[in-house]
């Protein structure tokens, strides 16, 4: 049974800077497709980014040059840097993982099989 766990989230200014983790249970995890949502009060869960397991990376135009995803197959671990966070940052972000998961489904969370508990971003003006 894979387990995603993620943790880094808290309080923050608008302007500052959070680094969420994912940390992965799984031995097979350089296969994985590791994807960012996030969900605010009353709205739809939203891609925020995705590392493929050869690298590559996808981003929502929303977030695109704020945050930064990154992945240490070593440690089974991913990481999301999140730079000059606005208000609109705010909300739970959760790390999913799937490993058949096709480039033209990579931001529909309903393609990833593996969830985190989630972590909750404040993002105060």
């Amino acid at each position: 049974q894979v387990q995603l766990v993620e943790s880094g989230g808290g309080l923050v200014q608008a302007g500052g800077s959070l680094r969420l983790s994912c940390a992965a249970s799984v031995t097979t995890f350089r296969r994985y497709t590791i994807a960012w949502f996030r969900q605010a009060p009353g709205s739809e869960r939203e891609f925020v980014s995705a590392i493929r397991y050869n690298g590559y990376t996808y981003y929502a135009d929303s977030v695109k040059g704020r945050f930064t995803i990154s992945r240490d197959n070593a440690k089974n671990m991913a990481y999301l840097q999140m730079n000059d966070l606005k208000p609109e940052d705010t909300g739970v972000y959760y790390c999913a993982g799937d490993t058949g998961v096709i480039l033209s489904s990579i931001r529909g969370h309903e393609h990833y099989d593996t969830w985190g508990q989630g972590t909750q971003v404040t993002v105060s003006s």
